[in-house]
């Protein structure tokens, strides 16, 4: 097993192991209750979804690999605009299945200010239905996950899911729908009420 640790699905807290709830076939969409999950980071501290969205909203950026060009480029740009996603309540990590070390040595090449979070065994793709068996068969795991950002509001329900090709404009795209969603204005919700 690596380095996914679960939490059960009425987030009693981290336990070790795999969640109870089965793999989802189809990705998930709009309007859907998150799965809660904790897994590892790049300094094996622990990612806990239900804890995060206690205090604010999550996007979670999943690709299957750091080192893969497209990979690389949208974890910096995201990186990048990691200010104004704070800005606006939200909190950004990336899930790929690269170890927490991998993580650690491209987090520390690449400046990466993120949480990038391990899911060595595809168990949280799994259950956001990001995992494709017929590639998992004819390849390796890198071409089972597909790539996919889902933004997930406070209630845990799924706001938005940006599933098209990966492009250098995505984090910039996905920025400016969490400051929709939050009701700030540059970043500033106080600012934006007076101006209301």
């Amino acid at each position: 097993m690596g380095n996914t640790v679960s939490v059960l699905a009425n987030g009693s807290g981290p336990q070790a192991g795999v969640e109870s709830m089965p793999s989802r076939v189809s990705p998930i969409g709009e309007g859907e209750s998150a799965p809660l999950f904790c897994l590892l980071d790049a300094d094996m501290e622990l990612f806990d979804l239900h804890e995060v969205l206690n205090h604010q909203m999550a996007v979670l950026h999943f690709y299957p690999r750091d080192a893969m060009p497209s990979s690389t480029r949208l974890a910096i740009g995201f990186s990048d605009l990691d200010e104004g996603f704070t800005r606006c309540g939200a909190r950004v990590a990336v899930v790929s299945l690269d170890s927490c070390a991998t993580h650690a040595e491209f987090r520390d090449e690449h400046g990466v200010a993120l949480q990038l979070l391990s899911d060595e065994d595809g168990e949280v793709s799994r259950l956001f239905g990001l995992w494709d068996a017929n590639g998992a068969k004819n390849g390796s795991k890198s071409s089972a996950m597909r790539r996919a950002t889902c933004i997930i509001g406070r209630d845990g329900i799924v706001h938005r899911v940006f599933n098209e090709a990966p492009t250098r404009e995505l984090p910039a795209q996905v920025l400016e729908y969490v400051k929709q969603i939050s009701g700030s204005w540059n970043g500033n919700r106080q600012e934006h009420r007076r101006h209301a």
